[in-house]
């Protein structure tokens, strides 16, 4: 039977295209069905307060760079979405004293300008380097941050982004947020055309994509309107580079967190549900971490929400 069209975008995938029973056992999962969803290499971690979700978000950081050295470095690949993390890095870091100068920093994603095909400067207002920059490592103390050889943010020319990955500094944690669309970065689903016209890519397909240019799907250009520029849809650029599944399997660990901000309730549950069931299906990429060996997510508890339908 041919898979549904998307109900957002028809010639593109997505998880509107996945069969309607899985749908409807997703939307009436309870958040004490959601934690015992973990199983050996997949957790799910609940967080009664947003004070405690940020901490342990940016405590994460913290705990893997502390374990970098000159010899054997560390490092961690984050996400712009959540960013509230990112001043309580920098100020973990100054409080206690971290040396944190051997250890590395990979950023997730960088907008591209489809007229020019080159990465959009840092001084676009949506910049995700200057976010990271502003937000967290311009507030370490220069005696004791790494230098700036250490951060590597991707760049439409991905050849020495890819090279940061193989160089010998251990990934211990690749952080990411999930958007509307179920990605993490910007690994959206692809397109409805050529050889994937009638059906996604299977996963092995899909896990073979490394950092590239991608054309984003119009969920996730509507998602970051409504986060970054409210609402302004015109100042989204329509492609972007992200890390890919290729670099994620180079991360130990792959840690995902919920605040209730970026996605919603249905999403929340939705690639939960298939990577504790080990469904993986391309539509939805997040479901791809199912043949990850260790990935967790973290929810704050405040934000799990019902779907139960309301009218407002």
């Amino acid at each position: 039977m041919p898979r549904k069209l998307s109900s957002i975008a028809p010639d593109w995938w997505d998880y509107t295209t996945l069969d309607t029973g899985l749908v409807e056992e997703v939307a009436r999962l309870t958040p004490k069905e959601i934690l015992r969803l973990s199983r050996p290499g997949f957790r799910v971690v609940f967080y009664p307060t947003l004070e405690e979700f940020y901490l342990a978000e940016a405590l994460e950081y913290v705990e893997a760079w502390r374990h970098s050295t000159d010899d054997n470095p560390v490092g961690i690949c984050g996400p712009i979405g959540p960013t509230e993390q990112l001043p309580l890095v920098a100020r973990i870091v100054n409080a206690l004293g971290v040396d944190v100068r051997s250890a590395h920093f990979w950023g997730m994603v960088v907008w591209v300008d489809a007229t020019s095909g080159r990465e959009v400067p840092v001084s676009h207002p949506m910049s995700f380097e200057r976010c990271d920059r502003e937000l967290c490592f311009s507030r370490i103390d220069r005696k004791r941050c790494m230098p700036d050889a250490h951060l590597h943010f991707p760049k439409a020319d991905t050849a020495a982004y890819r090279g940061s990955w193989t160089a010998g500094v251990r990934c211990a944690v690749m952080q990411g947020g999930q958007g509307d669309v179920k990605h993490w970065a910007f690994n959206d689903p692809l397109p409805r055309k050529g050889r994937w016209k009638a059906e996604p890519p299977p996963a092995a397909e899909y896990r073979k994509l490394a950092t590239r240019v991608v054309d984003l799907h119009p969920l996730t250009m509507a998602q970051n309107a409504r986060t970054s520029a409210g609402g302004n849809l015109t100042l989204v650029p329509t492609q972007a580079v992200t890390v890919g599944p290729k670099e994620t399997w180079m991360a130990d660990k792959v840690s995902i967190w919920h605040p209730g901000c970026h996605d919603n309730p249905f999403g929340q549950r939705l690639t939960a549900y298939m990577i504790s069931k080990g469904i993986v299906d391309a539509a939805v990429p997040m479901s791809l971490l199912a043949e990850h060996p260790d990935v967790q997510f973290n929810y704050y508890v405040g934000a799990i929400g019902t779907c139960d339908i309301e009218m407002h």
